[in-house]
């Protein structure tokens, strides 16, 4: 009973007493995992996501003291630093004259780590004008990043990519140059992996997310981090009414544009097209989050045994914010867009400002920004700027 191989020795001698007591023979044990993959004790743990920092399910009553609480638990879970101390020292190159509005690169940092480059996009005028930080989506296509939305005046081969992107996802459209020719200006800078900061491998993913946390930080928490530190220089601007400047996104994007809203006061509306589930809902057998990669730029650990997706958008209320969904869209599931957006609801009800939140789902679209879509969201901001 004793013998060399104490751990193995001592389970069997558990799964035969096992056998003893039952009078007959040891059940097999069931697979360690199952689709997706996912642990196949995946129910109970989700059964523990009861997101007890939530708006309305927080012991939190005063709703400013619940936003700055919840604010500073995302911001702990980030593992990445407030970069606000880090000087943006911009510096300006490659202008180019547009359609109603000026074209230039703007290299920055964003955080101490790394400078960055951005496209900046100025209507023709004195100003200050409202302006958008535009915030470009994943789509696992990384030769191009900001050139998804604004059309790369400084590179034919980024051009003729983002002309097949743009004519798949926004019906032709290069969406910040359609918002510079309205009278917004526009920032939209490359995340780390694409465009001037890549091209990432898809395969790679999930390595850079592994080493990133073996450093004490992360990927995710970067982007955020990131993306928070490109609405402040846009609304410091003085081309720019900081009073009026938004955030748009599409897809990660629109990720990445409601959790920038809940993050700083500096975007004063949000507008976020196909990115937005409960959790549970999401982390189903088939869905694409559960094959890791790409999910690792939206994976903030620990974060869910707090806050749900629509907890962290609801930071930002009663700001303005609109959210449409496709209702063919696959990556989303019907259910998982209802009740993200039933939380929301409830949220901006309990402020009086059930006005200001927008909620859409295109039935006959999948997982696309076009041109309809676009127009309503371009009329969207000149109602609430």
């Amino acid at each position: 009973m004793g013998g060399h191989d104490a751990f193995g020795r001592r389970a069997f001698v558990v799964g035969a007493s096992a056998a003893m007591l039952t009078g007959g023979a040891v059940s097999p044990a069931q697979a360690g995992v199952v689709d997706g993959p996912l642990p196949d004790f995946h129910p109970a743990l989700k059964a523990e996501l009861n997101f007890p920092l939530a708006w309305g399910t927080s012991p939190v009553r005063d709703f400013g003291h619940w936003r700055r609480k919840a604010r500073a638990v995302v911001e702990e879970h980030l593992l990445v630093p407030s970069q606000d101390g880090t000087p943006y020292e911009p510096a300006f190159t490659q202008h180019s004259q547009g359609d109603g509005y000026t074209r230039e690169l703007v290299t920055l940092s964003l955080t101490g780590y790394e400078r960055v480059r951005a496209a900046l996009l100025t209507p023709d005028g004195p100003g200050p004008f409202p302006a958008v930080l535009l915030l470009h989506d994943h789509g696992a296509k990384f030769d191009i990043g900001k050139e998804k939305l604004v059309r790369p005046w400084y590179d034919d081969t980024r051009l003729a990519s983002a002309q097949a992107w743009a004519d798949k996802y926004f019906s032709g459209r290069f969406v910040g140059d359609e918002l510079a020719r309205r009278g917004y200006v526009v920032l939209c800078a490359d995340a780390l992996g694409w465009g001037d900061r890549g091209p990432l491998a898809y395969d790679q993913q999930q390595a850079l997310a592994s080493n990133f946390y073996n450093l004490g930080s992360s990927l995710a928490g970067l982007m955020a981090r990131e993306d928070v530190r490109a609405a402040g220089f846009l609304a410091g601007l003085d081309r720019v009414d900081p009073r009026r400047t938004v955030a748009l996104g599409f897809s990660m994007g629109a990720y990445r544009a409601w959790q920038t809203a809940a993050l700083t006061d500096a975007v004063r509306a949000t507008a976020a097209v196909c990115w937005m589930t409960g959790l549970t809902q999401m982390m189903v057998p088939g869905n694409n989050t559960l094959r890791g990669q790409s999910s690792y730029y939206m994976l903030h650990p620990g974060l869910p045994r707090f806050l749900d997706f629509p907890d962290v958008a609801s930071i930002a209320a009663p700001r303005p914010m609109l959210f449409f969904g496709g209702g063919l869209d696959p990556l989303f599931p019907a259910d998982g867009v209802q009740a993200a957006y039933d939380r929301l609801r409830a949220v901006w009800r309990s402020r009086h400002a059930e006005e200001r939140l927008h909620l859409k789902t295109w039935p006959d679209l999948g997982h696309v920004f076009v041109d309809r879509m676009q127009d309503e969201v371009f009329s969207w901001f000149d109602t609430v700027l």
